[in-house]
């Protein structure tokens, strides 16, 4: 049975770095948004995280030899199909029911848990780590009987979100010539609700949820790590932290990883950094998002921002 952590929560959020910084753990293994391979990587041949073109890279040629016999065995356009008819954000309260494993739900997610047993296999890995963050998903995969299915839910302030998706993205798995997708502030927050909500809905249904703020967790990225790693069930020993640094920055204390080389599938521009990495909160939201567009994501999502411990009003921040 494949032992997998799915990383969950809107884009933006951080689950990027998060998966990186797991990643470097012993028996963890880091695929990337699997949820986008059968597009991006096994039909339109897009860059690995390790700057191999997807047909070029040993580690997913293995992968998907041990899981489907080579990757040209895989009916993209049936994958297709079938995430039209059962993963979608419309299909959660449909997907939360005793009555959802359907033979495609089945079906669907059984297209995953190969490529998840097999990587583990190649990697040697106890677990692998699907930052793929579609809510959907999550409610899909739980109905497979060969997937040991844990759930990070990663929530950052949805203003910070909000403004993250506002912003020019090159995607340099397309050598720049595509960018990331954007939505408007008013957009996100309606989907930082849904998203949000569908994981709380997960963990009602019995599947085994974590939530973490981002926020804190770059303030202590290590206790964040040996919290998520005993959730994950992987024992730690000190030295298999050793990748993180302190980092003194101007009159702030932070920290920085160490990061190798990784094979994420898909994902943000993060999965191809290698070395060092500051690990710095993101707060430029804070100065650079317009009140009127504060307001308005903060009377969206004031109730779900106050369940997260988030505070409502923050002009005061504001220079």
């Amino acid at each position: 049975m494949a032992q997998v952590l799915f990383l969950g929560g809107l884009g933006r959020s951080g689950t990027t770095l998060v998966e990186r910084l797991l990643g470097e753990l012993p028996g963890m293994c880091a695929l990337g948004e699997v949820v986008h391979l059968w597009q991006r990587d096994v039909r339109d041949d897009e860059r690995c995280g390790c700057g191999d073109r997807f047909s070029a890279c040993p580690f997913w040629t293995k992968v998907g030899e041990r899981a489907f016999g080579g990757w040209s065995n895989v009916d993209v356009d049936r994958v297709h199909h079938l995430r039209e008819s059962v993963e979608r954000t419309r299909h959660i309260p449909r997907l939360a029911s005793a009555s959802a494993a359907t033979a495609e739900v089945r079906e669907y997610a059984s297209f995953y848990s190969r490529v998840y047993a097999a990587a583990a296999e190649i990697a040697g890995a106890r677990v692998v780590i699907d930052s793929s963050k579609h809510s959907a998903l999550a409610h899909v995969l739980r109905w497979a009987d060969d997937i040991d299915l844990r759930v990070v839910h990663v929530v950052r302030d949805a203003r910070g979100v909000a403004y993250s998706w506002t912003k020019k993205v090159s995607r340099p798995e397309t050598d720049g010539a595509e960018e990331m997708t954007r939505y408007s502030p008013g957009r996100s927050a309606l989907l930082w609700n849904a998203h949000n909500a569908a994981f709380g809905l997960l963990a009602r249904r019995g599947v085994p949820v974590r939530r973490i703020r981002y926020e804190e967790f770059l303030a202590d990225p290590r206790a964040g790590l040996i919290r998520l790693a005993d959730f994950a069930g992987v024992p730690l020993r000190p030295e298999d932290l050793d990748f993180l640094r302190p980092e003194k920055r101007a009159a702030e204390e932070g920290h920085s990883a160490e990061l190798k080389v990784g094979h994420s599938a898909a994902g943000n521009p993060m999965r191809f950094t290698v070395g060092h990495l500051p690990l710095r909160h993101d707060d430029a939201w804070v100065r650079a998002l317009p009140s009127s567009q504060r307001r308005l994501v903060g009377a969206v999502c004031g109730p779900m921002l106050r369940a997260y411990g988030y505070p409502i009003n923050v002009a005061s921040e504001a220079p």
